[in-house]
Formats: C-alpha cells, structure tokens, sequence
C-alpha cells in the first residue's frame, strides 16, 4: 500500500527534521560546559550568624556561604591592590582625567 503525504503531513515532516538538526547542532557543535567541581561539606555554624547573614544579604544559606567564601578568597587580591595603593605612576593627571 502506498500512502500519500498531504501538504499537512510534509509540513510536520520538514518540521520535525528542522527539530532533528536543532538537536545534533547543539549536541554536537555547542561546547559544552562543564559544571564546576562541587564539595558537600558539614558545617558547625551559631544560629544567630546564619541569619544574620541571610538577612543581609538577602540570599538563601548555600548562596550567602558561598559569597561569604567568595570574599575571604578574594582578601589576596585586595592586599596586592592595598600594597600598589599610590605608587604606580600614570601618564595623565587626575585633573586631566576629569577633564578640567
């Protein structure tokens, strides 16, 4: 038995090859992105902090840890910065800089 497509029918077919190549496309020429490498850790921490911290922040307890961890990594930086703090020279003046 031969069937016919209707013009309905071969418009679902071109759509869902369109769908198809959609799929390999991004399966196959996308790069992926890799999820950073996570540690489930136990935490002793007083009660009145973490809400503190919630609080402030105004952000659930893994995202406001994670900030709070996020800052004290950052201490590095912030004491190499500290350190260059007036004792780099530039070729422009700050009255040049604000444009006086």
């Amino acid at each position: 038995m031969i069937r016919h497509l209707s013009s309905q029918n071969s418009k679902r077919s071109v759509r869902w090859q369109t769908i198809r190549h959609a799929i390999r496309y991004n399966r196959n020429m996308k790069p992926i992105q890799k999820k950073p490498e996570m540690q489930k850790v136990t935490v002793m921490l007083p009660r009145e902090l973490v809400e503190r911290a919630k609080r402030v922040s105004r952000l659930g307890l893994t995202p406001a840890i994670r900030r709070g961890l996020e800052a004290v990594a950052a201490t590095e930086a912030y004491e190499t910065l500290r350190q260059h703090r007036g004792k780099e020279r530039f070729s422009i003046s700050i009255a040049e800089l604000r444009g006086k």
